[in-house]
């Protein structure tokens, strides 16, 4: 029995040898793997020739290769998605900062249209103001309601024009879109 332990002992089974590639080698593979990165047998024994190595190595190289490749590729898309996340989140911020703008000015603007029904002066300034319609074609509200102080005859008027349209769309009568 000692005498099989002593010479497997020294002659260790070759196919337990694993043989590094050289960085030659891997260049090799790495040209071949990005003209397709899935190795048929033909292909896969044309290598191993070429290389000097068994085909299993070269297929195991491919196998380890494409595992590689398939994280890096996950990384990459998991990146370009956060990256997108954020320019969402940031392009949201600015729309709530808008959205309150607005806010604020439509309260401004109710706040007048309230004060001009109790004064009963909202005849005048819907008679001095854009249509709606015009308005709605017009690409900013400011643009399309310039009229308003042609209209008054050289008076300066004491409300800015948007609050005139508001007064305007919301109605004499007090009803509002709302």
């Amino acid at each position: 029995m000692d005498f099989f332990r002593s010479q497997n002992q020294k002659h260790p089974p070759k196919h337990n040898i694993k043989k590094r590639l050289n960085p030659d080698q891997v260049k090799l593979l790495e040209r071949s793997f990005t003209s397709s990165n899935k190795l048929e047998p033909e292909r896969k024994l044309q290598l191993a020739n070429q290389l000097g190595v068994p085909p299993r190595q070269v297929a195991i190289w491919y196998q380890n290769k494409r595992a590689r490749w398939k994280t890096q590729s996950l990384e990459l898309d998991y990146n370009v998605l956060q990256q997108k996340l954020e320019n969402a989140i940031f392009e949201k911020r600015l729309l709530e900062k808008d959205v309150e703008r607005l806010k604020g000015e439509l309260e401004k603007a109710q706040e007048m249209v309230i004060a001009l029904k109790q004064t009963g002066g909202t005849d005048q300034v819907c008679r001095n103001s854009v249509s709606f319609e015009e308005a709605a074609r017009s690409s900013s509200l400011k643009e399309g309601m310039n009229c308003s102080a042609e209209n008054s005859k050289g008076e300066e008027e004491v409300f800015p024009v948007l609050e005139d349209l508001y007064a305007c769309l919301i109605g004499v009568d007090g009803t509002s879109w709302d």
